[in-house]
């Protein structure tokens, strides 16, 4: 007996099935946790994402709220953009959610010139296996919130470079064609620009070859540019954007700032004025309202129209004051500037380049974008890159070694993130557009 006692004890040969017995009921428990809370994830995962899609909709540039906080006189609550969020929301949920009966909270804002919005979502998820340990449910919650930036009431200052390199062809084939149309003039090598003389030497003047041979010239296109902006600009606000248009001058003889279209709302006037042709011209006299400088005679002057200097600080002096944006007595204040970036002025002792004589000739000096930077100014920067041309000396002596530093300066004098570079095979109306929606618009999700 004791030895049948003793072995019995001794006996291990169960134990596995047991324990497993003894263990199934948690492990079972345990799996049955692990799929109701993965299954509650993923629940939420789907509410968050429908969270976001109606916190982002709700403030979008085309959402009803953002139409209606443009005509909100002060801060508050838009109640359209409560609506639209809960429609987008719900829109968004499978037939499973869509049952649970979620609960949410819904605020969509205006501060000063900010739409934002918040989503907050909470709800009940049914268990199976937790069920077993007395868990009938699971409960899940979160918050998606959005920001975007009303379009701000803004005033543009365009300020295009017409000095006589504008007048070089807007494009390779442009270039060539005015390069073969002046090789055979005798008194003057062969020119890719088409400068233009309003003075005795008519006949030599290289505006009027091109515009009788259709040379499209780079001041033509940004002509149209500009144009065609103002259309963009009132089809993207609703009176809150102003415009003004400057160039460096009519004539060489009085080169300095000048105004175009003073600042105004009416988007349409500035369309019409930079595109009007010029009343009863006289030979020599420009096309257009907005067109290539003219000069007495090749040579005037030291070829010393471009003074960026000149025309940023005049430009700054207009600007009186500079404000946020929330309204249109507080406007935020924009330079547009359109340029190849070459300056070419008087300037003996400061130039960034050797000088010949007093001549300077130089990549944009950006201590003159600082100065209206340093006021809360922007300065948009369209950079019509500045062909190379080899076949002409000039060039080859005095623009060539610094060639590659005229973009790097331009993009230097530009605002953050407002730069952009158009070459002559690219669309400058297209990046004019792209680079002002840029400015005005500023939608982020912020949760």
């Amino acid at each position: 007996m004791g030895i049948l006692s003793s072995a019995f004890l001794s006996d291990r040969s169960g134990n596995f099935g047991i324990m497993t017995a003894l263990l199934m009921a948690p492990l079972v428990g345990a799996a049955g946790l692990a799929i109701d809370f993965s299954h509650a994830l993923s629940l939420r995962s789907e509410l968050y994402a429908a969270a976001d899609a109606a916190a982002v909709g709700a403030v979008s540039q085309k959402s009803s709220a953002a139409a209606a906080a443009t005509s909100m006189v002060q801060d508050g609550t838009v109640g359209v953009g409560q609506t639209e969020a809960r429609d987008i929301f719900f829109g968004q949920m499978s037939p499973e959610l869509a049952a649970l009966n979620v609960d949410t909270s819904i605020d969509v804002t205006k501060t000063a010139n900010k739409l934002r919005s918040q989503v907050t979502f909470k709800a009940t998820v049914p268990t199976s296996f937790m069920r077993i340990f007395g868990k009938d449910s699971v409960d899940i919650s979160g918050t998606a919130t959005a920001e975007y930036q009303t379009a701000s009431f803004m005033d543009f200052y365009i300020l295009v470079d017409n000095t006589p390199s504008m007048g070089v062809g807007a494009t390779p084939a442009d270039v060539t064609k005015m390069v073969n149309l002046t090789a055979s003039n005798k008194s003057n090598a062969s020119c890719a620009f088409a400068c233009h003389e309003s003075g005795a030497n008519k006949g030599k003047d290289y505006y009027a070859l091109a515009k009788k041979n259709s040379v499209t010239m780079r001041i033509d296109v940004v002509r149209q540019a500009t144009q065609a902006l103002t259309k963009t600009a009132k089809a993207d606000t609703e009176n809150q954007f102003r415009m003004a248009v400057y160039t460096f001058g009519v004539k060489a003889e009085a080169a300095g700032l000048t105004e175009v279209v003073s600042l105004t709302s009416d988007l349409d006037k500035v369309g019409n004025k930079v595109s009007e042709k010029t009343l009863n011209p006289q030979p020599g006299d420009s096309e257009y309202v907005l067109d290539l400088m003219t000069i007495p005679q090749q040579g005037y002057n030291n070829d010393t129209q471009t003074s960026f200097d000149n025309a940023l600080t005049l430009l700054n002096n207009k600007i009186t004051y500079v404000g946020s944006g929330t309204s249109s007595a507080d406007a935020q204040k924009i330079v547009f500037f359109v340029s190849d970036g070459v300056g070419d002025s008087y300037k003996a002792t400061t130039c960034t380049e050797p000088v010949t004589g007093q001549r300077c000739q130089e990549p944009i000096d950006i201590t003159f974008c600082q100065k209206l930077k340093d006021r809360g100014i922007k300065i948009a920067v369209l950079y019509t890159t500045y062909l190379p041309l080899l076949t002409n000396d000039w060039y080859n002596k005095w623009i060539k070694p610094f060639q590659a530093t005229i973009p790097t300066r331009m993009s230097a004098c530009a605002s953050p993130g407002y730069y952009f570079e158009v070459s002559p095979t690219d669309g400058i109306s297209d990046a004019m557009n792209a680079l002002f929606l840029k400015v005005v618009r500023a939608p982020r999700l912020t949760g």
